[in-house]
């Protein structure tokens, strides 16, 4: 199902086309597009297995970097600098992460406190019914909630029928059913 991805960390620094997360979280948020309504969790190391050279989806980070926002807060909480960044090349270490990037506009000076990077697939191949991006391998991996579909909603269902079907679940290696 088409999914955006939040990750978080402690701090985040931009600079000469790096962007560095420190304190990285270990787990990262995801969640779907209307009418679907799934969220949850994933592993974060499971999410930068978009960038590897091997992965040959052709919808791959690797092939096609996805734009994101980076958003710091200042150490006192009193503000927040964003940064709107072309993704690349992360590289992990520990609970720290690289990233080489394309500033697009902003930047992070004064952004020292809690950062987080909400990774947009607007653009993406195979979105012409949805604002989210395409189905990514990545979306099956982590534990998801679903919401109840509204009987509003049943005509949009039908409409993104493609994109919104419901992963296994239930049985190992699946996660819960919601």
């Amino acid at each position: 199902m088409p999914s955006l991805f939040v990750l978080s960390a402690r701090g985040a620094t931009l600079q000469g086309g790096k962007l560095v997360l420190s304190g990285l979280s270990p787990n990262s948020i995801v969640f779907a597009d209307r009418p679907v309504r799934s969220a949850g969790h994933e592993l974060t190391a499971h999410i930068l297995e978009e960038w590897l050279p091997g992965n040959q989806s052709p919808d791959s980070f690797y092939k096609d970097p996805p734009n994101a926002t980076v958003s710091a807060f200042t150490r006192d909480g009193s503000g927040i600098r964003d940064a709107v960044v072309v993704l690349k090349s992360p590289k992990l270490e520990g609970d720290q992460v690289t990233f080489d990037v394309d500033v697009m506009e902003g930047d992070l000076a004064g952004g020292d406190g809690p950062a987080s990077i909400f990774i947009d697939l607007i653009g993406r191949p195979f979105t012409p019914l949805s604002f989210a991006g395409v189905a990514r391998r990545s979306a099956f991996r982590g534990a998801y909630y679903r919401g109840a579909v509204a009987a509003g909603a049943l005509g949009a269902a039908a409409y993104y029928a493609p994109y919104a079907y419901r992963p296994a679940c239930g049985y190992y290696p699946y996660p819960p059913c919601y």
